[in-house]
């Protein structure tokens, strides 16, 4: 019998191809995701995580975190603040230990649920610069959270070395490049079908147009 995935859930182009790649593995009913309100500045994104959630019948928890708004401060929480690039080479809307943060709450629910698997669609090959987006951090946050909790965790981060075309090209070989494309949502800004202008629009944009044009180069 396949083991239990718990998926780190967002509603975004990167966590709904780990989704999907986590259903085709060990089948729907192995797999759960969370999702996290910690004050992000649109409702879009829960609101495609909850579709998604639902459409592929996988469990789905929603953890309300606003506690992080009190502590720290960047452009995806306050909607009045510029998203840009910071003074010290960081985008504005990075959020301090947001994805550290993630991975505790993760793991603690894991646990309880007897959960040893838990996937994040984090990447280093083809975003932001966020430092917790890096295979090091993760590396460390799977010693740290095994020895917290005296739990053999397995944090699995399917798309750390793909860059944005090759995570399209990822949902294709699952069969659902339509289906992503048409229900994740990336904006940062929260416009629904992307405001294009955003760097995650950007980035998202990017990585479709090089996938397309992979596409018709090879017929």
């Amino acid at each position: 019998m396949n083991e239990k995935i718990l998926v780190i859930f967002s509603g975004g182009q990167d966590s709904t191809t780990c989704l999907l790649q986590a259903i085709a593995t060990c089948g729907a009913p192995q797999v759960e995701t969370i999702t996290f309100c910690y004050g992000q500045r649109h409702a879009i994104e829960l609101e495609c995580a909850r579709r998604i959630a639902a459409d592929l019948q996988v469990r789905q928890t929603v953890l309300d975190i606003p506690q992080l708004q009190a502590v720290t401060h960047n452009a995806l929480i306050d909607e009045n603040a510029a998203i840009t690039q910071g003074d010290d080479g960081l985008p504005t809307t990075f959020v301090d230990g947001r994805n550290a943060l993630f991975l505790l709450y993760a793991a603690i629910y894991a646990k309880g649920r007897g959960i040893r698997r838990i996937m994040i669609g984090v990447s280093e090959a083809d975003f932001s610069g966020y430092p917790d987006c890096r295979d090091i951090f993760i590396k460390s946050m799977n010693v740290s959270l095994n020895l917290a909790m005296a739990y053999d965790f397995r944090i699995e981060t399917p798309l750390m070395n793909l860059k944005k075309a090759e995570v399209w090209a990822l949902a294709d070989q699952l069969g659902r490049l339509d289906y992503v494309r048409e229900y994740s949502h990336s904006c940062y800004r929260g416009v629904r079908g992307g405001c294009g202008t955003c760097p995650a629009c950007e980035l998202r944009e990017r990585g479709w147009r090089e996938y397309q044009a992979l596409r018709q180069a090879r017929g």
